[in-house]
């Protein structure tokens, strides 16, 4: 059985190489050769000990697996209702799975570089980075969304987000398995649906826009969910007549038709003026006008459907239409910009001078009721996987970018995120409710930072005593690299998922760090796992030389196994007495007072 101490360095026990040639002919070859010689001086262990050091390592990782999904599934049924707590893999995620992935030996380090000689090699090497690097995860992540779109296939409060072909493959959704009728006709009760992503439905309400804002007329929006005031009846531009009596005939709408837009639920009309918008410069505001259908000239749109000849008829769904309103000259669309509360934080629509074709200006009809048509099915519109892949993916970037803090919600700033500052409420305020905070572990968050700055501080020392010419020993030397290349690299990834969350001016959150506290995890197993070699190294003529590497290592992970057992009701939830009680679970444990659970 190899020594303890060496297990990282080829499975043998380290020795201080006496002598200056042994120095100088190490510096001479570079340290990638040093390491190579100083790994081959040693023996090699017998087979049966790499095959015991190989089945070790499996048994390890399957036993970190095993307890990632026991405290993961653990209570994952309560509380009954939704709670994001983006499954705690990132926030509580133990340092014994970074402690191990992320201790290469200087042996291994070697082992895996790039060698540049001969072309063919390098050829390889490229193709397996290639495939192991960015097709493999390229393929897992998208059999999630496979998987992910399989399983989550309802309707929902959010359908409004995404387009009506994505909506017609949602079970529940009004336009799944529908069947409506397929050209747009006189007296119909529509919705109309901007087509660029997360802009939702042209919408009017009775409520006013206030004073100082445009004229103090009807509001006219867009909103992202489905309701009731999302309803229009399209009508001739030029009388009240009602189109669905039975003695007229059914009359169709055309590409350059003149017509009137009126709102189910408040009879007003869609109009615009040359009043300002309320958000966007010279944009014209769109209002909703008149009494019980009866308003003025104002309210005429021309409909145009994009890249069709006038007299066709508009299809439903199919048809990208645009409205150009008669007196103004200017174009229905929407500005993508929410509006203060007196607009209910809806999105604003406006009437824009400028008549480019963009997303916003350009709209589709969705639902269509009329009783005089027949009905079409809506099969035909089912979007083929990479579409909604597309699609999805798009809804949440605008989403995300268009995040606002609610009401009493807290935010966070990335100077908080390393030091554990401040958590976040995901259920519960009160000591009635069941209450799940999300914190980062203590334990494996301030020793994150602290090996940052030992990281900063023992790879400036190493890399200037290198850079002088300083003789280190090969084992030295060895250990030195793993941890400037391997650190390095760690450190990078570090920093590029965080320092750009100081640039962003949307509204960011705890979890936001994770990505960045995953390196440095990793960062943190490779300085201490180098350390304590670099320890027991140079207390290789002493007793304590075996076991100081594993002491070390186990210290680290019971730390970080108790911070979770002291900590984990906030992950599991509680209820009860608030942590100022004596009473409560977590008295005494709210270490800082930015800590409000």
């Amino acid at each position: 059985m190899p020594p303890a101490v060496g297990g990282g360095l080829a499975g043998s026990e380290l020795r201080v190489r006496r002598g200056r040639c042994g120095s100088q002919a190490a510096r001479a070859v570079g340290p990638d050769v040093a390491v190579e010689a100083a790994a081959r001086s040693h023996k090699r262990p017998a087979p049966g000990s790499r095959h015991f050091e190989a089945a070790g390592r499996w048994a390890l990782l399957a036993l970190v697996t095993l307890l990632s999904f026991a405290t993961r599934f653990h209570r994952l049924d309560e509380p009954p209702h939704i709670c994001s707590v983006l499954p705690l893999v990132h926030c509580w995620s133990p340092l014994p799975t970074s402690l191990y992935w992320s201790c290469p030996s200087p042996s291994r380090q070697h082992s895996s570089r790039l060698p540049f000689s001969p072309l063919v090699t390098v050829g390889k090497h490229l193709t397996a980075r290639i495939l192991c690097l960015i097709v493999l995860p390229l393929a897992l992540y998208t059999a999630t969304y496979a998987v992910h779109f399989m399983v989550l296939n309802k309707s929902g409060p959010g359908d409004g987000f995404f387009s009506s072909a994505f909506q017609a493959r949602l079970s529940g959704n009004n336009l799944h398995n529908a069947s409506i009728p397929e050209h747009l006709a006189y007296g119909s009760v529509i919705t109309v649906k901007n087509l660029r992503m997360a802009i939702g439905y042209l919408h009017s309400h009775r409520h006013l826009y206030p004073e100082g804002v445009g004229a103090r007329q009807q509001q006219v929006t867009t909103y992202l969910h489905k309701d009731y005031n999302n309803l229009w009846i399209i009508k001739k531009h030029n009388t009240n007549s009602d189109p669905l009596d039975p003695s007229f005939p059914v009359e169709f709408v055309r590409h350059g038709d003149i017509i009137r837009l009126e709102h189910k639920e408040t009879s007003r009309n869609l109009h615009s003026h040359y009043h300002e918008a309320p958000l966007t410069r010279k944009h014209y505001q769109v209002t909703g006008y008149g009494i019980n259908g009866t308003g003025d000239s104002n309210d005429f749109w021309r409909i145009e459907v994009v890249n069709r000849k006038f007299g066709n008829r508009i299809k439903v769904l199919r048809s990208r239409i645009r409205f150009i309103h008669l007196v103004t000259g200017c174009v229905l669309g929407s500005s993508g910009k929410v509006l203060p509360k007196w607009g209910w934080e809806q999105l604003e629509v406006t009437c824009t001078p400028y008549l480019k074709e963009t997303l916003n200006s350009i709209w589709n009809v969705e639902d269509h009721i009329n009783p005089k048509l027949p009905n079409i099915s809506l099969d035909v519109l089912q979007p083929s996987f990479p579409e909604i892949l597309l699609e999805s993916h798009m809804v949440m970037i605008r989403g995300n970018n268009g995040l606002k803090p609610k009401d009493n919600e807290f935010t966070s700033k990335p100077w908080h995120w390393p030091i554990n500052y401040q958590g976040l409420r995901f259920s519960g305020i009160n000591d009635t409710d069941f209450r799940v905070y999300l914190l980062g572990n203590p334990v494996v968050w301030w020793l994150n930072l602290l090996s940052i700055a030992l990281y900063l501080l023992s790879g400036s020392i190493i890399a200037v005593a290198m850079q002088r010419g300083a003789r280190l020993p090969p084992e030295v030397e060895g250990l030195s690299q793993v941890l400037l290349r391997g650190g390095g690299q760690l450190l990078l990834g570090w920093m590029l998922h965080y320092f750009p969350f100081f640039l962003m001016g949307r509204i960011l959150y705890f979890h936001h760090y994770f990505p960045a506290m995953l390196f440095s995890s990793m960062l943190t197993g490779v300085l201490w796992d180098t350390l304590l070699r670099l320890c027991a190294w140079s207390l290789a003529s002493s007793s304590l030389a075996r076991g100081i590497h594993a002491v070390g290592i186990v210290s680290l992970l019971l730390g970080a196994a108790y911070s979770f057992y002291l900590f984990h009701p906030l992950a599991y939830g509680m209820v009860g007495p608030l942590a100022q009680d004596p009473r409560s679970p977590m008295a005494g444990l709210r270490w800082l007072e930015s800590w409000d659970f």
